[in-house]
């Protein structure tokens, strides 16, 4: 019995601590990359709006950290998570997987503001299923994915 209770309050500890452990993770950021950091911040800047809120001179070119607001001061006080732009050699590598996923209002602005700033689009937007949301898949010029999804309007507004 008491080997049993030793092996009851082992397992009991260990689900303790792994609970602990995993309490106080969130996301930090989001990562993408580009050969020139600079130029893919101002895409960032010119189709969704965003502001350098931070920059790292590392070798290779800056790291540069963007985020939502109208004006830098505004974006740094912004309590959302950044999107953090490094530096790769070159942008020949694609990678089919999104890594950026952003909620947009309005599908069809936010479209016209990536293609005006650079970007493209991987085929129209279209409806998920039955639900009212519409995704869309655009492409940064470095290569980058980014997912955009537009939910359905609240009931009554």
């Amino acid at each position: 019995m008491n080997r049993i209770a030793r092996i009851a309050g082992t397992a009991g500890m260990a689900l303790l601590v792994s609970s602990a452990v995993h309490a106080d993770v969130t996301l930090n950021s989001v990562r993408v990359a580009a050969a020139d950091t600079v130029a893919l911040a101002r895409f960032y800047q010119s189709a969704f709006g965003m502001q350098e809120v931070n920059r790292i001179e590392v070798p290779g070119g800056p790291e540069i950290f963007v985020n939502f607001g109208a004006t830098a001061e505004a974006a740094k006080a912004n309590k959302g998570l950044p999107i953090v732009i490094m530096h790769r050699d070159n942008d020949a590598a694609k990678d089919p997987i999104a890594h950026v996923i952003l909620n947009v209002t309005d599908m069809n602005a936010t479209v016209a503001a990536i293609k005006a700033a650079g970007g493209t689009v991987d085929g129209e937007p279209r409806p998920f299923r039955n639900t009212g949301t519409v995704i869309g898949i655009a492409v940064d010029p470095a290569g980058n994915r980014i997912e955009l999804i537009q939910r359905p309007p609240a009931a009554g507004r």
